[in-house]
């Protein structure tokens, strides 16, 4: 088995990209955290999501950049970073968003997160004119704790939609 590489995602990789978000979504959020989604907003959510229609788009969105972690032709982790969206007063569509960093339940522990983190900061700074953000679901205390290391710090609140259902998510800055 070789090690990982971490390279910019590709059109090719969309279905890849769209089962592997669903199923670290899952594991992560459902069967991790338990936080009780009712069955059709789940569905959703997931369906909306993470199919590879929607990901194609998003990999095509001007001012987006996405990397995996891939070893022997698997996904294994990605992230994605762009135009900020999260709903604070000071932020702005310039300013530059983490929006997502899925690592695998198969590929915890093998550094992958940490490395996806640091090529997306590294992209973010070169691409913002403010401050770095990332929404983070409030129950979520390591991801938290990861991000307090690279000087994030909360700022604020919202709700993000799971279909009807509303998770409190907290709104963090840097810089």
């Amino acid at each position: 088995m070789t090690d990982a590489v971490i390279r910019p995602a590709r059109t090719e990789d969309a279905q890849q990209l769209a089962d592997l978000g669903r199923e670290t979504f899952i594991d992560t959020f459902v069967t991790g955290f338990g936080i009780p989604y009712p069955e059709a907003d789940l569905t959703a959510f997931l369906n909306a999501s993470f199919n590879a229609d929607t990901i194609r788009a998003k990999l095509a969105e001007p001012g987006a950049a996405w990397w995996v972690a891939e070893r022997d032709g698997a996904l294994l982790a990605f992230a994605n970073t762009g135009p900020n969206t999260l709903p604070h007063p000071d932020g702005k569509p310039s300013h530059a968003e983490l929006r997502r960093l899925y690592v695998s339940k198969a590929a915890q522990g093998l550094g992958l997160g940490t490395r996806l983190l640091a090529v997306s900061l590294e992209w973010m700074e070169a691409n913002t004119d403010g401050p770095l953000w990332i929404g983070v679901w409030s129950g979520n205390l390591k991801a938290q704790k990861l991000y307090a290391a690279y000087g994030f710090e909360k700022a604020g609140e919202y709700q993000y939609p799971v279909g009807r259902w509303l998770d409190d998510e907290f709104i963090l800055r840097r810089g």
